[in-house]
């Protein structure tokens, strides 16, 4: 049945690509999870009023956040060729991809931290500081437990958008359902492949918003 249906499919060749997408959907989610909060961290305490309040770091932190966050990635991964080159040997394979994917989202994750940081109660922090706790017990006990159903929405959110990144790293031969899409679907005009790619990526991207989901409803206890 699935070979008259989908006749152009290679099986091995989709499970390999299947699990390339999947392989750089989750180094580069960990990844982009703790940039994200150390760069988010960086935004939040350093702005006016806050802990560590300078306004310098605070300005180069937003400009490089800003201007990474705003470049297009598949120009993004074409800028970042010879630095992926120098760093994996390379501009082919799942391996490859990784540089562009983590430095394309970890500023957009970076936002996404800073906004749920500024929207924890500022009596709570107060109280800690008033009780002269470390800036360490701020982060660890009061900052990052209190904005942990955001950040999980937000690590959702950028994994989501990871995946398309992956699928647009497949057209520059980074492998993945992208990459097959493009090479044996699209280029080969076979239909079956891309249309079955394309439904593999969107069954990717229902389990991530489930589990986002699911993990967000589990820890948020407002």
């Amino acid at each position: 049945m699935l070979e008259t249906l989908l006749p152009n499919v290679k099986w091995p060749k989709m499970w390999e690509a299947t699990v390339e997408t999947l392989y750089m959907t989750g180094i580069s989610v960990f990844a982009t999870f703790i940039i994200g909060i150390v760069l988010g961290l960086l935004l939040f305490l350093t702005a006016k009023g806050n802990i560590w309040e300078n306004k310098t770091i605070n300005s180069i932190v937003a400009a490089l956040v800003n201007i990474f966050r705003s470049i297009p990635f598949i120009i993004l991964i074409i800028l970042l060729i010879p630095f992926t080159k120098f760093l994996i040997g390379t501009m082919l394979g799942a391996n490859a991809a990784l540089p562009a994917l983590i430095i394309g989202a970890a500023p957009f994750y970076a936002r996404m931290v800073e906004i749920a940081l500024r929207e924890i109660d500022k009596g709570v922090l107060e109280a800690a500081r008033a009780m002269g706790a470390k800036t360490s017990t701020i982060i660890f006990k009061v900052l990052l437990p209190e904005s942990m159903p955001a950040l999980i929405s937000g690590i959702t959110v950028t994994a989501i958008a990871l995946v398309g990144y992956t699928a647009m790293a497949g057209v520059v031969g980074a492998g993945g359902l992208g990459n097959l899409a493009y090479l044996e679907g699209f280029q080969r005009n076979h239909n079956d492949v891309t249309i079955f790619s394309t439904i593999l990526i969107l069954v990717i991207v229902f389990i991530i918003q489930f589990i986002g989901d699911v993990v967000t409803s589990k820890i948020d206890n407002r």
